[in-house]
Order: C-alpha cells, then sequence, then structure tokens
C-alpha cells in the first residue's frame, strides 16, 4: 500500500488559495436628485437611464428641467395661496414632459402630505401621445392630470376645460402655436402664460412679400433685406410683436433666456403676468405702439393675429 509522499520539514503544505469575494458594486447617490421624486418618472422621461443612472447627457437634461421649473414654480405657489386649487393647460404637450415635471416637483416634492389643490391639463393633437399620457399618469398615481386630445382653438372653446385658466403654458410651440396659446390665454383670462416660442414664419413671409414696397418706404428694410436677415428678423419681430399683444391686453412681460446658448437657439422665455394693479396709461401705450410697428414694417395683415379685437378692451385691465 502506498502512502501520499511526507512533506518536507520546514515547508508547509501547498493550499488552494481562497477565491477572493468579487467587491460590491458601488450605488450612484445622484445628489441632484430631490427627496420623493418619482424614479419610474425620470425614466420613463429618459432622465435616468433603466438602471436608475445619470449620466453627462441625462444629468444635463436634469439641470434644464429644475432650471425651467423654478421660472413655474412661484406663479404655481401665487395662484396656490390659501388653499386655492389652481388650474395650468399645456398646449402642444407633446410626451406631457412638461406637465408630469411640474406635477412630481410641485405636489410630491415641495408639497407631499399637504393638501394642494391643482389639476393640469395636457392639450395634444396626436392621439397615441394622449393615450400614452393617460396611461403614465394612471400608473404613477397621478390623478390631477387630464390629457385631451385637441387643437388649441378647440380646447378654447371645449367644455372639457374649465372657463378660466389660471396658468398657460407652450413650450417649443412652433410658428403659429404660440399665438393660438396667446388667444387661449386671453378668452381663458390667465393669470399667467410662459411661452418659449420655436420655427415662427408667418411674420418672415409677409415681410418677404412686401419687401419690395418696404425698401422703397424705409431705410429699416436693410434689416431684412437678405433671405437670411428676413428668416432672423422675421424670427425676432415676431416675438417682439407677441410682447407688445400681451401687454397691450394689461399683461406685465419678463422675456429672458430658457437655458444657456449652448444647448439650443430656440430658447426665448416670454412670462406675461396680471399685475396687481392694471396700468390703464401703459396698456393704452402698448396698444399705440402695437398698431406703430405693424404699420412701419408693412405688417398690416397681421393686425387681426396681433392687435386687440376691434373695440375691444384689456382683459387684465378689465378684471
Amino acid at each position: 500500500m502506498q502512502h501520499p509522499p511526507t512533506p518536507r520539514a520546514g515547508k508547509p503544505a501547498r493550499q488552494t488559495p481562497a477565491r477572493a469575494t468579487p467587491p460590491a458594486k458601488a450605488v450612484q447617490v445622484i445628489e441632484e436628485l430631490r427627496p420623493g421624486q418619482s424614479i419610474e418618472l425620470l425614466k420613463e422621461l429618459h432622465i435616468l437611464t433603466r438602471e436608475g443612472k445619470l449620466n453627462q447627457d441625462t444629468r444635463r437634461k436634469l439641470k434644464q428641467v429644475y432650471h425651467l421649473y423654478q421660472f413655474i414654480a412661484p406663479l404655481l405657489e401665487e395662484v396656490s395661496a390659501k388653499g386655492r386649487p389652481f388650474t395650468l393647460a399645456d398646449h402642444g404637450a407633446g410626451k406631457s414632459y412638461l406637465g408630469f415635471i411640474l406635477y412630481d416637483l410641485f405636489f410630491n416634492v415641495a408639497h407631499p402630505g399637504e393638501k394642494k389643490g391643482g389639476h393640469i391639463y395636457g392639450i395634444e393633437t396626436r392621439a397615441e401621445l394622449v393615450d400614452k399620457s393617460r396611461a403614465l399618469a394612471q400608473r404613477l398615481g397621478f390623478e390631477r392630470m387630464t390629457f385631451l386630445n385637441l387643437s388649441v382653438q378647440q380646447a378654447t372653446t371645449s367644455d372639457q376645460l374649465p372657463a378660466q385658466v389660471d396658468i398657460v403654458t407652450a413650450l417649443h410651440a412652433c410658428d403659429t402655436a404660440t399665438d393660438d396659446a396667446i388667444a387661449f390665454g386671453l378668452q381663458k383670462q390667465a393669470r399667467h402664460m410662459v411661452l418659449v416660442p420655436c420655427c415662427q414664419a408667418e411674420v418672415a413671409g409677409v415681410l418677404r412679400k412686401n419687401k419690395a414696397l418696404s425698401l422703397s418706404k424705409t431705410p429699416l428694410a436693410e434689416l431684412w433685406r437678405h433671405p437670411l436677415h428676413t428668416r432672423e428678423f422675421g424670427s425676432q419681430i415676431t416675438n417682439v410683436l407677441r410682447c407688445l399683444q400681451l401687454e397691450a391686453h394689461g399683461y406685465d412681460v419678463t422675456v429672458t433666456e430658457l437655458v444657456g446658448w449652448e444647448h439650443s437657439m430656440k430658447n426665448e422665455l416670454i412670462i406675461a403676468s396680471q399685475p396687481p394693479s392694471p396700468n390703464a396709461a401703459k396698456t393704452r401705450q402698448a396698444q399705440a405702439r402695437l398698431q406703430e410697428v405693424l404699420a412701419e414694417l408693412n405688417l398690416g395683415e397681421l393686425t387681426a393675429r396681433f392687435a386687440l379685437p376691434a373695440g375691444g378692451e384689456a382683459s387684465a385691465s378689465a378684471s
């Protein structure tokens, strides 16, 4: 019978080395998230990855979300003061990115457990996006959200919306959709409007059509003589006219940037609010200046879009 060899003295028996336990994966601490934010919502909006993490691109998106919310949050606080429920209509809602973020940050983060009343309406013409938003809101338990498959014009007269809406938003509403949102806000006597216009072309078309007459009338037409300048000046003057229109209805208007120029060139943010005390003289001045600008630039055919209705009074002044 053979026996295993005896180890030599002074040398320990060879042992199979134990495998090292792999270190547990570090959990990413996301300092940017606020207590109470819906992780599922942030994943659905692709602000968080499927694994619930932030990368450089999604971190930038989250920063933009907070930047936008800081403009709208004070308006929500003001209209919901003293327990009054607010109403907000978001036009051209798309996937209702803005509405969901506002709901989550206001109700779940800023006022968790409080009896804050309010309702957010997402208005969108694409039925499939409306259906997806409805399903997501139900899954998240966002009960104070309603999604309507309507155009802005249809929403103005629809009985699915209240007669008065406190806040109107239109984020990147293309071309005349921003004007439709303004018309909706005026009809609904909105206390605040938050607008980010996009791709406006109507005014540029009228400038182009009347270019020869304008060049013979005023040297200022050199501002839009070249096609590229026509497009850019048309976009700029469109927003100038919108601001004058809002002021002609008695609103105070602030124009600022939504995000830095490095993110988007379509970042002009227009905030219009009814003042605590109407200023009739300021309103009349804006009405006169609006008419003068339209006449000076040969944009008279757009009077019905931008000017006050014939014989109309500023809604904010009358309220």
